[in-house]
């Protein structure tokens, strides 16, 4: 028996979803009294999963999976968990991590539990930890199937040290062309810009703010950060900023350290979206907004006020450190 780790990566770059996820697996693994496998598909340098447990490390090299395709990405992983004699298999909560987990459930006969926040509460029954009602409450989900896949919801395990000498050897998975029936035409992807899936701080702006002429200090005060820039629904569907930045309930699930909202109200269903994020910090000139009863911090003010002030007072800061 083994836990079995899909380390995934950006062009080569581990990111830090896939550290987070070696040191949930690795404790799980000294949890269950057994050692933790990385497995990495094209990675540039699959060293630095030693630094967080790693006592295996599995590399791919495929120039076939150069490009994410779910069913491929399934059968090198089911592959994996066999030569590895796994019984558990963690995977991150992506939007990759979410198309890819129920194929490799079912490839393996399986039970799934998605957005895990703890280690196992008890491991025989095994039971484990989840979000759920859109990461307003919680339950506890007893799997009983031999095998496990488990999603590992963003920034809910941190990452831990925990440097070992790992074993690292080649990995030559068996793909068939059924893998490949279906391909990706084309992929565009934003560069020297932070994504929302992959940011520890978004801050995110709303109808409050006017029109996209006014979105520069939005941008500013992320850049100013290192966070994501993101809007709510009305804003994305006026045009003022494009879907793939929409967060909430019907766009993306925001789960960051920190997601300062400025000038939005707060309605249910953009609440339901972020409500993972660890601090929520609003920025709103209603004092009866909804968003404040969610907030752990507010601040009542106007926002082309108080946004600009923030912004000088954290270069002042930054330039102190």
């Amino acid at each position: 028996m083994s836990v079995l780790v899909f380390a995934d990566n950006s062009e080569g770059k581990f990111k830090k979803t896939a550290f987070e996820l070696v040191s949930y697996g690795k404790q799980l693994a000294q949890q269950a009294g057994t050692k933790v496998v990385a497995l990495t598909i094209n990675a540039n340098d699959t060293s630095a999963l030693s630094s967080f447990g790693a006592d295996k490390i599995l590399s791919v090299k495929s120039d076939q999976l150069n490009v994410f395709n779910a069913k491929a990405y399934s059968d090198c992983i089911y592959q994996a968990v066999l030569k590895e004699e796994a019984d558990i298999v963690v995977i991150d909560s992506t939007s990759n991590g979410l198309y890819l987990a129920p194929l490799l459930a079912v490839k393996l006969k399986a039970g799934y539990a998605s957005n895990v926040v703890a280690l196992p509460a008890s491991m025989s029954p095994f039971t484990v930890k989840r979000n759920a009602f859109s990461s307003k409450g919680f339950n506890l989900s007893q799997i009983n199937t031999e095998k496990k896949v488990l999603g590992l919801a963003k920034n809910s395990f941190g990452v831990k040290d925990q440097k070992v000498d790992a074993e690292e050897s080649e990995f030559t998975p068996n793909l068939s062309e059924d893998d490949f029936q279906l391909s990706s035409s084309k992929i565009e992807q934003t560069s020297d810009k932070v994504t929302i899936a992959d940011a520890d701080i978004v801050v995110s702006g709303g109808r409050g703010l006017k029109g996209p002429e006014n979105w520069g200090m939005i941008e500013e005060l992320a850049s100013v950060l290192g966070a994501a820039t993101a809007c709510s629904k009305p804003v994305s569907d006026l045009g003022w900023r494009p879907h793939s930045e929409h967060v909430g309930q019907t766009g993306k699930p925001v789960s960051s350290n920190l997601y300062i909202a400025v000038a939005i109200s707060g309605a249910i269903q953009h609440l339901a979206g972020v409500n993972a994020s660890k601090v929520k910090v609003v920025i709103n000139n209603d004092p009866e907004a909804p968003f404040f009863k969610a907030a752990d911090y507010g601040v009542v003010g106007d926002a082309f006020e108080v946004v600009p002030e923030l912004i000088e007072k954290l270069k002042e800061f930054k330039s102190t450190l």
